[in-house]
């Protein structure tokens, strides 16, 4: 029998992780486990989780990044799928349901997703087109930004032995770079229809704690291109969305009269432009 466990990290988001834990209870298909890793929490996170969830796993740990803990949980989870699902976004009751009918039809799969419903400072906003989702071959779609919602997805574990776990180092963007390894080597599977609610406007996001999110973009390209193996025209299509990326950069950061970043950054402008 196919076994799931759902994963959730979190730091301070009580207010939001009772919202997400319930959308997991009431799947219409049953996680086996749920997972919570704490990540150094200091708001009411643990007094949530043991009063009112003593059926999911919760472990507290060091503050350590959102990829710490997901990786703290995929260790030592025993799911054969792994469902990921981010503390201040919701699964519809039917997630888990619709995605194990359609991995049952095409086993060949270790990888899939689904469209979303986006919620903006409590009001539903149309996503552009840049955002919008699909499956089969997609490493080119992956380049310009995250083309996969973590909350969205569910990995084969046996997946994470091949391909690494999430990156530590990357304080933001660690899926981008994870969905760039996956892609690189598998197609993924797509749903059409949008099985989760994902919330965004917050303070607490990564995108709003973090200027210039496409410095973390750029290191996980560099890595892709050092260390993934690209078809050739994969590997022209990463390094020119990177050369574009540092372009963009460094002219924000010339305008910014930030010297940091110029210094960081165009020496590798200058060798992956060359």
């Amino acid at each position: 029998m196919t076994t799931i466990s759902a994963i959730i990290p979190t730091y301070n988001r009580a207010h939001t992780l009772k919202r997400a834990l319930d959308s997991v209870l009431a799947q219409t298909r049953p996680a086996d486990e749920i997972i919570v890793v704490d990540d150094g929490s200091t708001d009411a996170t643990e007094q949530l989780i043991k009063q009112h969830y003593p059926q999911a796993i919760y472990i507290r740990q060091a503050n350590q990044g959102v990829s710490a803990a997901r990786n703290t949980a995929i260790k030592i989870a025993k799911g054969e799928w792994l469902a990921l699902l981010d503390s201040d976004d919701e699964w519809l009751p039917n997630k888990l349901e619709t995605q194990l009918a359609l991995l049952e039809q095409q086993p060949e799969y270790k990888l899939i997703h689904s469209d979303e419903i986006w919620i903006r400072n409590g009001v539903r906003v149309n996503q552009m087109k840049k955002h919008s989702k699909s499956g089969g071959w997609i490493f080119k779609n992956c380049l310009p930004l995250c083309a996969i919602s973590p909350s969205a997805a569910m990995i084969h574990k046996d997946l994470f032995a091949e391909i690494g776990l999430f990156d530590e180092s990357l304080p933001a963007c660690e899926d981008y770079d994870l969905w760039l390894r996956i892609t690189a080597r598998y197609p993924v599977l797509y749903c059409e229809q949008a099985l989760i609610l994902k919330y965004g406007g917050h303070e607490d996001q990564l995108s709003q704690q973090h200027w210039g999110m496409d410095r973390f973009r750029i290191r996980a390209l560099i890595s892709c291109l050092n260390n993934c193996e690209l078809s050739q025209t994969d590997h022209a299509a990463a390094r020119k969305i990177l050369a574009k990326k540092l372009r963009i950069l460094l002219k924000g950061a010339e305008k910014h009269a930030n010297q940091q970043i110029i210094e960081d950054f165009k020496p590798l402008y200058l060798h992956w432009n060359c």
